[in-house]
């Protein structure tokens, strides 16, 4: 570890007693929140809802475990499928040029399967036609419908580094379905990380009478999940560093 890193790591450590802070980050994701803060940002001109310490942890991880496959569930306007597709591509181009292999951009390496139950015209229209679209696999779908798993389990493949993100149905029983389902696609030293887990920790009207809430959500469901199991566990670093995030206990590393 460097000496800038040792120092990155004491700081972290302070910061879960830092009430200030605290308080500060639980305040603005409740104004955010309630402003759609996150529907303002996109990535590579693809909307994505997502809040910007998310999508720089995503960075991060991927750097980190460097997968051949991501995949998530919930697509929408497709941003975030865009945004693991670049990194990837990023990942290919480091390789190669580490290797000094030629690369072919029309066979990539690494890729992205992305599920929704229900995929809009115009928006897989716009994901296929982007450039990032040849490292792209759509499925549409329920993500716990067991056909959909083993489609989605045959475009993994055999990928010695997978990462999963779920993000679509909220509620507390298809989250459960899909850590079920999908948690055992992650390989070791990698996450599956489980957005919106935040809403546990927002008043029921910040839901916008979607069929979650507190007491039934993302959140729920990982504490539910959890003690089924002994492989996966909380990667609090996360929750520490980013402090304004939706995935509050949402990122499962694999041992």
């Amino acid at each position: 570890m460097t000496e800038f890193e040792q120092e990155v790591s004491a700081r972290l450590e302070a910061v879960p007693a830092n009430q200030a802070l605290q308080a500060a980050a639980a305040g603005f994701l409740k104004e955010s929140i309630a402003a759609r803060y996150s529907y303002n940002f996109f990535w590579m001109g693809r909307p994505i809802i997502q809040y910007p310490q998310d999508m720089a942890a995503m960075q991060e991880i991927v750097w980190q475990v460097r997968p051949d496959v991501i995949v998530e569930t919930g697509i929408a306007h497709g941003g975030s499928l865009v945004l693991s597709a670049s990194l990837l591509a990023l990942l290919d181009l480091c390789d190669a040029t580490e290797t000094g292999e030629m690369l072919d951009p029309s066979k990539p390496k690494r890729r992205v399967v992305g599920i929704d139950i229900d995929i809009r015209a115009h928006n897989r229209a716009a994901i296929e036609a982007h450039p990032m679209a040849n490292r792209i696999t759509m499925i549409e779908g329920s993500s716990i419908d067991a056909a959909i798993v083993a489609q989605v389990s045959a475009a993994v493949g055999d990928a010695k580094r997978v990462l999963v993100c779920l993000d679509s149905n909220h509620t507390h029983d298809h989250v459960l379905a899909e850590l079920q389902a999908y948690a055992p696609m992650v390989t070791p030293g990698s996450y599956c990380i489980v957005f919106d887990t935040v809403v546990e920790d927002l008043p029921k009207e910040l839901s916008f009478d979607r069929p979650w809430g507190p007491g039934a959500n993302p959140k729920t469901a990982i504490h539910a999940w959890l003690p089924t199991q002994t492989e996966f566990q909380i990667d609090r670093s996360w929750d520490a560093k980013l402090v304004v995030s939706v995935a509050p206990d949402g990122f499962l590393k694999r041992r």
